[in-house]
């Protein structure tokens, strides 16, 4: 399986364009949130990738929120908005979930949730599936420009206990590009390039 994986597109068309045009290549798209800004604009760039006809896999960012995500995927019968739950494509499991876990943006419009709820929300992962979240795991991935490390602790803790094969995120952009391992997880923070994978 090839995948074709980004994160943060904020309202980017030119480089939602880019992702639309290689997804022929991919057998699977992941998009791993943020794809308005501050809750405007998610427009610009669904309406660009609602177009491809691959199966797509999409989490809500913390610009995001899940209902408008949702309600603008309602009518596209290949994309798959996970949040807190999964879905198998050809054979293989995909686990979601969005939002920033932990942090301290209390903006009316960030989306946001506690650690606690991230981490009941990922008991149902199951075991050795492809995880896609918003935010990056504490310690991997997640070093923002001061030095300081923003992931989540659940996140962490959820890729520890259930091994997925590979897990892609975003949400820190001084981080994008950045990669480590969990176990024997890889760990990607994609960024809005064009990112891709063999499974």
């Amino acid at each position: 399986m090839r995948l074709l994986a980004f994160s943060d597109l904020h309202r980017n068309d030119t480089a939602a364009r880019a992702i639309a045009a290689a997804s022929a290549s991919a057998d699977v798209v992941v998009a791993a949130g943020d794809f308005a800004t501050r809750r405007e604009g998610l427009a610009d760039t669904l309406d660009i990738l609602t177009a491809m006809t691959v199966p797509t896999i999409l989490v809500a960012g913390n610009h995001d929120q899940l209902y408008d995500l949702r309600t603008a995927c309602a009518g596209w019968r290949h994309g798959h908005v996970l949040h807190g739950e999964g879905i198998e494509l050809a054979g293989t499991r995909f686990f979601g979930l969005g939002y920033e876990i932990g942090g301290s943006n209390v903006a009316a419009w960030n989306s946001r949730m506690s650690e606690m709820e991230a981490a009941a929300l990922l008991t149902t992962c199951p075991m050795g599936a492809i995880l896609v979240t918003h935010a990056p795991p504490f310690g991997v991935a997640d070093l923002q420009a001061s030095g300081s490390h923003d992931g989540s602790r659940a996140i962490h803790s959820a890729v520890d206990q259930k091994q997925p094969r590979l897990h892609l995120c975003g949400h820190i952009h001084h981080s994008w590009g950045a990669a480590g391992m969990i176990g024997a997880c890889p760990v990607h923070n994609l960024g809005p390039s064009l990112n891709w994978f063999t499974i």
